[in-house]
């Protein structure tokens, strides 16, 4: 590491780390009895709390993997992720949107309670993230990579040992040579490519950690959010045109040159040329950052740390290619709503390579995390911890959630709020549509609306009092 590398990452004794200090004597108070099962199946013997590491895709449809059964994307590091962990099949955003969700993910409430509601409405901070809850109890922590969230600028996290990230174009920055911000510091980019640059910050934080740990209990959560694969795709060059003769199954019934130009779709910037074209370069991006994923898994395990590391990856919301007449988010279809996430846990995850049935969502990814670093979880959460269900195939899931969304210029989406179950989904529409209601054992693609049939006319009291339960004290309609 450079000189100037090496003083950023070190900064030390501000607010943060007294704070931290005093979180860690707390714990360390506890003894045994705070985090013992967690810790002795991370770490063997050792009562050492686990290290973290969290991984965030962007736009990364929970099919678009090899594990998940895509037929020709390569995803080794996502593959070896879940071979050697769990892969959770109905995960799910709360509100189809890049922003809410991921609001939603670090302070494990709905939309309507963080405050993010769309990608205009500002980060207030008004809830604490579960990075400050870490870092509170003694972790060292750090966000690297794509913020994305509203705002004037990046927020002041003064908790974060490591603040890695960038407000070019808007915050979403680009593929090559992205401009960064280091601790509010502003310094160019020193790798070319998006994954390698951010993925060599989260390697260098957990190298100069482990070095400083010696045997302590001072573990570290490091939060590294990518960006692809959202638009527009581009992948490095020795990457390019590897899916050119692959076979597409896209929906025949799209306009290959015109759609997601036109038909109620918003143009992305990354519609110039063929919408097959632009499918085979988003799977080049996301091959992209598998590869740093692998590698990353790779100096985790070459550290020594891979036994006391938790390693999680997830999405922030799914995407839509033609499915429905749709590009893109926002709809409350299953392509938009599904995520991606699997978590590798050695030692406390005991059928690795295993799946998981129960539903699981982004308002459930704090009160985990902190409950596998045996922190208790803030009664302000939304979320429940999935901690029993990594550790017991058989423990009952969650039967019903809400999904919610807030309509947004320039966007056509009217505003929604409904319920997904184990079995149905039933979504009421602000104005300019009917409700959805849709049998998802029955018809999972979503193709015959029961809404005013007589099939549907019986399952709806049961729906909408579901709704009710799950909305109470929330609404997206601008007239309640």
């Amino acid at each position: 590491m450079t000189t100037k590398t090496n003083r950023l990452l070190l900064d030390s004794l501000s607010r943060r780390d007294a704070l931290k200090m005093m979180g860690a004597l707390s714990v360390a108070g506890l003894g045994e009895l705070a985090f013992p099962e967690v810790a002795t199946a991370l770490g063997g013997k050792s009562k050492q709390r686990p290290n973290i590491i969290f991984i965030l895709g962007d736009n990364h449809n929970a099919n678009l993997i090899g594990c998940a059964g895509h037929p020709f994307i390569k995803t080794p590091g996502m593959d070896r992720l879940a071979r050697e962990g769990v892969i959770f099949e109905k995960t799910f955003n709360t509100t189809s949107l890049c922003s809410p969700s991921r609001a939603s993910i670090l302070t494990g409430a709905y939309a309507h309670r963080h405050g993010v509601r769309n990608n205009h409405t500002p980060w207030t901070g008004q809830m604490t993230t579960f990075l400050e809850h870490l870092s509170n109890n003694g972790y060292d922590t750090a966000f690297i990579g794509k913020w994305h969230m509203p705002g004037k600028g990046l927020p002041d996290m003064p908790f974060l040992d490591l603040f890695v990230s960038y407000t070019y174009r808007e915050g979403q920055g680009s593929y090559f040579n992205c401009p960064m911000i280091v601790n509010g510091e502003e310094m160019p980019s020193r790798r070319e490519y998006i994954t390698e640059e951010v993925t060599d910050w989260a390697i260098e934080f957990m190298e100069t950690k482990r070095t400083e740990r010696n045997g302590k209990d001072s573990p570290f959560c490091i939060y590294l959010s990518h960006r692809p694969g959202h638009p527009p795709c581009e992948a490095p060059k020795d990457l390019r045109g590897m899916y050119d003769n692959v076979k597409l199954d896209l929906p025949k019934e799209i306009d290959s040159w015109w759609f997601g130009k036109m038909n109620q779709n918003v143009f992305q910037g990354i519609m110039m040329g063929s919408y097959e074209d632009q499918y085979r370069k988003y799977c080049e991006v996301i091959t992209a950052m598998d590869r740093d994923i692998e590698h990353l898994l790779d100096k985790v395990d070459e550290s020594g740390l891979g036994d006391n590391t938790i390693v999680v990856y997830l999405g922030d919301n799914g995407m839509q290619w033609g499915t429905h007449g749709r590009h893109g988010i926002r709809e409350p279809y299953e392509e938009s709503a599904r995520l991606p996430f699997i978590v590798r846990a050695p030692g406390l995850i005991q059928d690795p390579g295993s799946r998981r049935e129960q539903m699981a969502l982004n308002i459930d990814m704090a009160p985990t995390l902190l409950d596998l670093a045996g922190i208790p979880v803030p009664t302000e959460m939304d979320g429940k911890s999935l901690l029993p269900i990594l550790k017991d195939i058989g423990v009952e899931g969650r039967k019903a959630f809400l999904m919610e969304f807030w309509k947004y210029y320039p966007e056509n989406t009217p505003s929604y709020m409904g319920v997904r179950t184990e079995t149905h989904k039933y979504i009421e529409f602000e104005k300019g549509r009917e409700p959805w209601l849709f049998d998802l054992i029955n018809d999972p693609r979503e193709l015959n609306n029961l809404f005013g049939t007589a099939d549907g006319e019986k399952l709806l009291p049961i729906l909408k009092r579901i709704l009710q339960e799950q909305s109470a004290n929330a609404s997206v309609f601008s007239n309640s």
